[in-house]
């Protein structure tokens, strides 16, 4: 039994014309008389009794149309249904990334998308080292940089974020604020270690107008965030990515050096290893975080300013 047919008889009822019906539900006159048809062969029985004037509904017919409103409202409950359970996100979102990114940008990003969604849950890895999305637990990750393996899918979440000098007012109050690049060396730099690789060289600018100087301190981790902590204990200069310092300057516990220098490119992506993994959590969690780190982007242009 078709569901236009059952929307057809229901209409001519309510309006009491085959006419009107067909005209309210975009169907010619032809057409109308056949579906009304062809559902009084399925029932076996004449529903409404017409003459060149007149519609009513036979006593079978109105006994059947309380079903028919019924069987209709059903379906349009479950289209409801449907519409509510693709809505909504559920599902365990795996994923890792950067340690001071993910303990102080992305954890409260994280607690606001579980809010809107209560039936997600997340699992958190975090980590400065790059993630075996082939053998670790996590669907996702995201990372710093420009992607380097080949197989992994990677989608651009902060193109253009790039790191940048701070220290803390108290480091500067003792110290001074460096107001060239060379006056660096003169400078306790905090330094981040990925590897065995010691981050000891600071570069600014590009192409023809690229400066860099190979720094020096007393501190360096395997853990940025430790790095960060280091120069809100006013300890020394970092050279930071802006979305890891982007409240801290905001909030004036850092400031920024040296602004007027484009800092080396950091652009934040997400990876994993097939598109089929970017379900419905994972495009949320994509659009909150392009969203957000584009309005730090922002802000970080005021600040260089």
């Amino acid at each position: 039994m078709r569901i236009d047919d059952l929307q057809l008889f229901v209409r001519t009822a309510e309006l009491g014309s085959l006419s009107a019906a067909a005209r309210l539900l975009d169907l010619s006159p032809a057409v109308a008389s056949a579906a009304l048809k062809r559902l009084e062969q399925q029932l076996g029985t004449r529903l409404l009794a017409r003459s060149t004037r007149n519609l009513r509904l036979t006593a079978e017919g109105e006994g059947f149309l309380l079903h028919a409103r019924n069987a209709l409202a059903s379906l349009d409950e479950g289209r409801r249904q449907l519409a509510r359970g693709q809505d909504d996100v559920s599902g365990v979102l795996q994923l890792s990334a950067p340690s001071d990114f993910g303990r102080n940008v992305l954890l409260p990003w994280l607690d606001e998308l579980q809010r809107e969604h209560p039936k997600l849950s997340v699992r958190l890895l975090l980590g400065d080292r790059n993630a075996d999305l082939f053998r670790q637990a996590a669907d996702i990750a995201l990372r710093y940089g420009t992607p380097e393996d080949s197989s992994l899918v990677a989608l651009p979440l902060c193109a253009d974020n790039r790191r940048v000098l701070c220290a803390s007012p108290a480091y500067l109050a003792r110290h001074g604020e460096p107001k060239e690049v060379a006056h660096l060396a003169q400078h306790n730099c905090l330094l981040y270690q990925l590897g065995s690789r010691v981050h000891d060289h600071w570069r600014f600018g590009r192409g023809a107008t690229e400066a860099g100087i190979t720094v020096s301190g007393d501190r360096f981790c395997d853990d940025a965030d430790v790095v960060r902590r280091w120069a809100l204990a006013g300890l020394g200069i970092a050279y930071k990515s802006w979305l890891d310092v982007a409240f801290d300057v905001q909030a004036g516990r850092l400031k920024v050096l040296l602004g007027h220098l484009e800092g080396e490119a950091a652009p934040l992506n997400l990876m994993c290893t097939h598109r089929a993994q970017l379900g419905k959590p994972v495009q949320l969690l994509r659009n909150l975080l392009r969203e957000r780190c584009q309005t730090l982007l922002e802000q970080l242009q005021r600040v260089s300013l």
